[in-house]
């Protein structure tokens, strides 16, 4: 489990960095800097992907990955509050809701990767 979550997340994170500008798109107006929270965001992931890698740093990798997902829940809000906006997002407002809970799912599988039922 944890190496699946790693390499999904270093993946979400490297996309940070090969699409940017549609990153940026998705972040809300009121907050600031948007290609370099952009990228910020995407080291994060990538952080988080490879510390639930290896044992001894996976539980950090697990909370780091959670708050990351946390952080960037607005611009999915963002994204199903102005469906109108993204209206190329295959199966529309419909998907852009069904997003939300969708992060939760995520945020549950970055816990999972810490193998906090594990002795520490």
């Amino acid at each position: 489990m944890p190496r699946l979550f790693g390499l999904f997340f270093i993946f979400a994170g490297v996309m940070h960095f090969v699409k940017p500008r549609w990153y940026q798109r998705i972040m809300p107006p009121y907050v600031p800097h948007h290609r370099e929270l952009v990228y910020a965001s995407g080291l994060a992931e990538i952080a988080g992907g490879l510390a639930t890698l290896h044992p001894a740093t996976r539980r950090a990798g697990s909370l780091w990955s959670i708050a990351t997902l946390l952080a960037v829940f607005p611009a999915n809000v963002h994204m199903a509050l102005n469906a109108q906006d993204f209206d190329d997002v295959p199966g529309g407002e419909a998907a852009l809701w069904g997003r939300l809970p969708v992060q939760a799912l995520f945020i549950a599988w970055a816990y999972a990767a810490g193998d906090w039922d594990e002795p520490a």
